[in-house]
């Protein structure tokens, strides 16, 4: 099996609110509908998941010494095994993230670095 990280995209975080900010300001009822859609998913795909990962907020850019806070699409990550970038690809088919406009998910294969371990 290989290892993928999965990057959730949503476009519409670059010039609306943070993640915390939409979390603070969606109705609770709302919120459990949310999670309950992502329980769902996660029970169906079972072992695949190898971690769930976590909403991401607050970006900042570190570039040949400079330091800059701003907005990034990327607005989750977990990550999951699969056979194949296809089946990994299936397993995101029916994903509760899909249900936010502009969004995207983006999967991108693990690759063990030469010499080291883990």
């Amino acid at each position: 099996m290989k290892k993928y990280l999965v990057l959730y995209r949503s476009e519409a975080a670059l010039a609306g609110p943070s993640v915390s900010e939409m979390f603070a300001n969606t109705p609770p009822e709302q919120l459990a509908a949310g999670m309950a859609a992502w329980g769902a998913w996660q029970e169906g795909c079972g072992s695949a998941i190898v971690d769930l990962g976590a909403p991401l907020d607050n970006s900042t850019t570190i570039a040949r010494g400079s330091v800059d806070a701003g907005k990034t699409s990327i607005t989750g990550y977990g990550f999951i095994q699969a056979g194949s970038v296809e089946e990994a690809a299936a397993l995101m088919k029916d994903h509760p993230h899909f249900r936010t406009p502009n969004s995207s998910v983006e999967i991108l294969e693990c690759v063990a670095m030469p010499g080291m371990d883990g």
